[in-house]
């Protein structure tokens, strides 16, 4: 199953070329992870997946369903299937962490109160914050909101969940977290995922690492090896708003494009 397609998708702003003929796939419990300088289109690729920017040219698809021109309206069911992380994480200052997680299930009004708040715990546990449920964000790290900020993207329990920078600014252990978190969501629960960095490290992480649930129901993380090599998680360079490389970690080690060598030193 592709969750996520453009076809020959072409956006300009002003007189600016964002994406050319851009062609995607993102496949069923895939991670994209896209590449690139400013300007290149990063970003609008994560916009125009919500349907916030529609393209002048080409067909976006999201599970299946042209969303090209769908109308506003139209467009929040499709937006229910999606979990959106933010760089700074964008949580509500003036509500608990609790309310924050549990505020796509308020939204959605499907759920009782009880429902609402064993899922909310749920999600605060996975990712290492089940003591937080009562704090306000004033009270986090900046590693700590970024984590409630996942809890809160995937607690409707999308089959896609964008990433905007979510690792920018923390620390190198925060950071892993952050990663070992996206992995588990990839590897355990299925998920499709773009994911916009600048992190060279926490790109190669995504792409060579794999989480596995033990009998125990402890989550480890294993490495590739010369007997397991990592075949869902695929990098994509962008420059000019064209995909100049798209592969694997070990392909983008022996790329001959200079701008891919130059981008990655």
């Amino acid at each position: 199953m592709i969750a996520i397609r453009f076809e020959r998708v072409t956006k300009m702003f002003d007189d600016q070329v964002v994406l050319k003929d851009f062609d995607l796939k993102v496949r069923k419990a895939e991670t994209k992870i896209i590449l690139g300088g400013s300007g290149s289109g990063k970003t609008t690729i994560l916009k125009m997946v919500l349907g916030l920017v529609k393209p002048d040219q080409g067909r976006i698809w999201v599970n299946d369903r042209d969303i090209t021109d769908l109308s506003e309206d139209e467009l929040m069911d499709i937006r229910k299937e999606i979990g959106m992380v933010f760089q700074e994480g964008a949580l509500f200052d003036s509500m608990t962490v609790g309310e924050n997680v549990a505020y796509p299930l308020r939204e959605a009004r499907r759920h009782t109160p009880e429902e609402m708040e064993a899922a909310v715990r749920r999600l605060l546990g996975f990712v290492g914050l089940a003591d937080a449920f009562d704090k306000m964000p004033s009270e986090l790290s900046g590693g700590m909101k970024r984590r409630v900020a996942i809890a809160r993207a995937v607690v409707h329990r999308p089959s896609i969940v964008l990433y905007d920078e979510p690792t920018a600014g923390l620390d190198p252990i925060t950071s892993r977290t952050i990663c070992d978190l996206v992995i588990a969501l990839r590897d355990l629960e299925g998920v499709s995922s773009i994911f916009v960095t600048h992190d060279l490290s926490a790109a190669t992480t995504l792409a060579s690492e794999m989480a596995i649930r033990e009998s125990s129901g402890q989550v480890t993380f294993r490495s590739e090896n010369n007997e397991f090599c990592l075949a869902n998680t695929r990098f994509v360079i962008l420059k000019d708003g064209q995909i100049i490389f798209e592969g694997t970690d070990e392909s983008l080690d022996t790329a001959e494009d200079e701008y891919v060598r130059e981008f990655l030193t």
